[in-house]
């Protein structure tokens, strides 16, 4: 049995769990999230607490256990208290604004690169060179900083790039010359 799957949801108050079939909707402070449930796994909620169970022990449905409990987990934290993800420029010139729904970024291309800002997700730029993203949804969230990162991945010879925020670069030695 999964060891994650077995441990207990704390819901906070100010989170409302829902529900309806084989869908579990969980509304808070900053949106709300659902998502569907295989019908093999059962979700009991007790005194402000959520435990996920199995229907059955197949090989199939162990291996889903874990997963749907911290997708949920996930949910929970998201609405309640906001997933933070912090991108850094680093290079000379590289920097960021943010224009009504489109984040624009110059990164030494000849021009200017435009990514669309998806609904849950809330940008704020610091210092020209700083991103900071928040959103509840952790996918979403995650997706869209691996979006805005994979323009410029962080180059082990001179350490340019777009790093995560804590990020270590591997340098590499250039050339030798003679």
């Amino acid at each position: 049995m999964s060891r994650i799957g077995k441990l207990p949801i704390k819901i906070p108050e100010s989170v409302d769990i829902s529900l309806l079939d084989s869908e579990i909707t969980v509304k808070g402070k900053f949106g709300t999230l659902q998502t569907k449930i295989p019908e093999m796994i059962g979700i009991h909620q007790d005194n402000g607490v959520l435990v996920i169970s199995l229907k059955n022990q197949s090989r199939n449905v162990r291996s889903l256990h874990g997963l749907y409990r911290t997708l949920i987990n996930n949910m929970v934290i998201g609405v309640s208290e906001q997933f933070n993800i912090t991108l850094i420029l680093q290079g000379v010139g590289y920097r960021g604004v943010v224009e009504s729904k489109t984040l624009v970024l110059n990164l030494g291309y000849s021009h200017q690169v435009k990514i669309e800002i998806p609904d849950k997700v809330s940008v704020e730029i610091e210092k020209n060179t700083t991103i900071n993203l928040k959103g509840c949804d952790k996918e979403q969230l995650g997706l869209f900083a691996a979006n805005i990162r994979a323009w410029r991945k962080p180059e082990p010879y001179k350490g340019k790039g777009i790093l995560y925020k804590g990020e270590q670069i591997l340098r590499k030695a250039g050339k030798s010359g003679k």
